[in-house]
């Protein structure tokens, strides 16, 4: 099987590419654990900035439930636990991060572009934080400091998807670019990294986040640990399911 994220570097900058795309990037624990290793591993390697994005169509369609019948309560519990870590380790990287999303991004996989520090879209992208409707408090703070607290109510208790156009009005993400003006992007941001010298940069960016990390992790394991996690998630599958032909029979 091939490698679950891919890594490129050049002049400072390190491109991790979930790659998983027949599973549209879906964070299972081989992704999970592979991102959170180089991310963690990135600063003392030399990188400046780092840039999360997805192999084919879409950026990451979030928790991988492809084996939900194989799993116990407590075996979803700790894949949560690890995604909330991945998701800590990205918002507080002593370097810069960015989400460069196209196609899906739904889920922990919209969590993880609400982490990074700048957020863009390449072409364009749509949005949804669905985990409330299975009975999970993920990343919902993290969103809340992008976007505020009564726009973030409303797309974590609503459910709904946004487009592009409404993700940037909000301020989940900051510009809307194309393909070709990526490597252009990544290198301006490189360069206002460049400015400061690592342990400086490590400073700023420790002063300018809130450290809310024990208590969304407390929040996560709370919702998470109470019983029947597994039947809610399944439960939220069939709805999800039903609603989708649903869709599909009036279109």
């Amino acid at each position: 099987m091939s490698d679950p994220v891919l890594q490129w570097r050049e002049d400072g900058v390190l491109r991790l590419t979930l790659n998983r795309p027949e599973r549209s990037n879906a964070l299972g624990p081989d992704i999970v654990e592979a991102l959170l290793t180089a991310v963690t591993a990135a600063p003392a390697e030399g990188a400046r900035l780092i840039a999360l994005q997805g192999e084919g169509k879409h950026f990451c369609a979030g928790f991988d439930l492809g084996d939900l019948d194989d799993l116990s309560d407590g075996d979803l519990l700790l894949r949560l636990v690890r995604i909330e870590t991945l998701l800590q380790a990205v918002h507080h990287a002593p370097v810069p991060t960015v989400a460069l999303a196209r196609g899906a991004a739904m889920g922990a996989g919209a969590d993880l572009v609400a982490a990074c520090r700048y957020r863009l879209v390449v072409g364009g992208a749509r949005f949804a934080f669905p985990g409330a409707g299975f009975g999970i408090a993920l990343g919902t703070r993290r969103l809340a400091a992008r976007i505020g607290d009564g726009p973030a109510l409303d797309l974590v208790a609503g459910g709904r998807r946004i487009d592009q156009d409404e993700a940037l009005a909000l301020g989940l993400v900051d510009r809307v670019i194309t393909e070709d003006g990526v490597a252009a992007e990544l290198a301006r941001l490189c360069a206002m990294a460049d400015r400061l010298e690592s342990g400086t940069l490590a400073t700023v960016a420790e002063l300018t986040l809130e450290d809310g990390r024990a208590r969304d992790m407390a929040a996560l394991v709370a919702s998470a640990s109470r019983p029947g996690l597994k039947d809610r998630v399944a439960r939220y599958q069939d709805e999800v399911r039903r609603a989708r032909e649903q869709r599909g029979r009036q279109s």
